[in-house]
């Protein structure tokens, strides 16, 4: 593919955008939040912050440093640095994760687009009911309805292209998140309690921490800053040269963990405030969003109101990663197919509709049929998340310290004249600490759906 017909950002502010809008979706504000109420709360927070700036500041600048250096996506990118089982697995793999992630990933996103509608019209007692959640989600009809709007909105945006797309969109609805994000959060923190749960997010307690502590910010983080999935090769493809490397990538490192922030003020004192300040409240998991939230809202001065702004700032969310993980497969159809832009997105589309409808049909119709005994959902993002990005990131490792040298990537982000002011820490972290965090990762979570360990 010639790399001057190539799309790309305008400028830093267009990668930064793009790039925190991957990293900012469903895992800040819907998972964030329920993990750290769950492993420890402010040591959960300090612990994540501390890795965050550490190993996800090092596969960022990995995986960007790679994809601007060769201007393609995972498996064309990889391919450069040898022509060898590791590099072709590696490209591959973080290639196939997208196509695989967005499909369940629309689904839940479809979720948040049935919500949004709810509560503009319906009977927030309704809505909070114990039984709205599961009859919607075991409803295969309105299900796939909602998923099918979720899946339009975000072809339509990969659709119209990387600066016109995604850069625009980003530029949007990143700043309104953020708006809205503040709103909620002060709402939240100012009701009569929750002053209990802001100390709990925010002040370390030592007593809470454990070992499983530190696996599941490991995990968190993770997910959230969206490594080893393609999207930061391919996103780094489109950066210009003149762009700064190591500053985009503390920008998007602060603005990931201050959204994440900004999800735990949102939720956690809202249900310290609500439920007595009674910390049990706080273990309803993946549910917390869909079950606890609307419960909450319903019982609260303006909760029609703040319910609305909650359901739009996560649809927002939801939308720029799954535009992000389009994206990175779109890039690669492209780079390694010759396919146009529209050819990739129609493909796409048909791949979310086939895979997407198993995931939306699995808790209903298809109930009967699990993998591992998980219905089609849980089964994909374990596959995704707990077995193919840990092992996707040790290729990368593996890449950069075997094929590609630390040098070459040193002289990727000094291209602008900028000091690699932390290139030690990469150094160390690229090497020996990262590989160690994505086996223990990897294992643990293996462990865990295999009943051998608890988490």
């Amino acid at each position: 593919m010639d790399n001057r017909q190539r799309g790309s950002f305008t400028g830093k502010l267009g990668f930064v955008l793009s790039a925190a809008g991957a990293s900012v979706g469903l895992g800040n504000i819907w998972r964030f939040p329920y993990l750290a109420a769950k492993y420890g709360g402010g040591i959960f927070l300090l612990v994540y912050i501390l890795l965050a700036l550490t190993f996800g500041y090092t596969m960022i600048i990995a995986e960007t440093s790679i994809g601007r250096m060769t201007h393609q996506s995972p498996v064309g990118a990889f391919r450069q640095f040898g022509q060898n089982a590791v590099t072709r697995f590696g490209g591959w793999i973080n290639a196939v994760i997208p196509v695989l992630i967005v499909p369940y990933y629309s689904v839940i996103g479809g979720w948040v687009c049935k919500y949004l509608y709810e509560f503009l019209h319906t009977d927030l007692q309704v809505i909070a009911g114990d039984t709205f959640f599961t009859s919607f989600i075991t409803n295969g009809v309105s299900t796939e309805l909602w998923f099918c709007v979720f899946v339009f909105l975000n072809l339509l945006v990969i659709y119209m292209g990387v600066e016109n797309g995604i850069e625009r969109v980003s530029r949007f609805m990143m700043p309104v998140l953020v708006v809205l994000a503040v709103i909620i959060s002060i709402y939240s923190v100012t009701r009569p309690g929750a002053l209990q749960g802001v100390k709990y997010l925010l002040i370390p307690n030592l007593q809470n921490f454990s070992w499983m502590t530190v696996v599941a910010a490991m995990g968190q983080m993770f997910y959230s800053l969206s490594i080893a999935m393609g999207i930061l090769v391919t996103f780094g493809s489109y950066m210009k040269k003149d762009v700064s490397i190591e500053d985009s990538t503390r920008q998007v490192e602060f603005f990931d963990t201050a959204i994440a922030i900004l999800s735990g003020l949102m939720i956690i004192p809202a249900v310290f405030a609500f439920s007595g300040s009674d910390p049990s409240q706080l273990k309803a998991g993946p549910s917390l969003m869909f079950n606890t939230m609307p419960k909450i809202f319903a019982d609260m001065g303006l909760g029609r109101i703040i319910g609305i702004l909650f359901f739009i700032l996560v649809l927002f969310a939801a939308l720029t990663s799954a535009i992000a993980l389009t994206e990175s497969a779109v890039s690669t159809f492209s780079d390694e197919f010759g396919w146009s832009r529209k050819k990739g997105t129609c493909f796409m589309g048909i791949v979310m509709l086939v895979l997407g409808s198993l995931s939306c049909l699995g808790y209903g119709p298809l109930s009967f049929i699990t993998i591992l005994k998980m219905p089609f959902l849980d089964f994909f993002d374990f596959l995704t998340n707990s077995v193919m990005m840990p092992i996707a990131a040790l290729t990368i490792c593996a890449i950069v310290t075997r094929y590609i040298g630390i040098g070459r990537i040193a002289e990727e982000v000094t291209y602008d004249g900028q000091p690699f002011r932390r290139r030690a820490v990469f150094s160390f972290m690229i090497r020996y600490i990262c590989p160690l965090f994505v086996l223990i990762i990897l294992l643990s979570s293996v462990a865990a759906a295999f009943g051998i360990i608890q988490m």
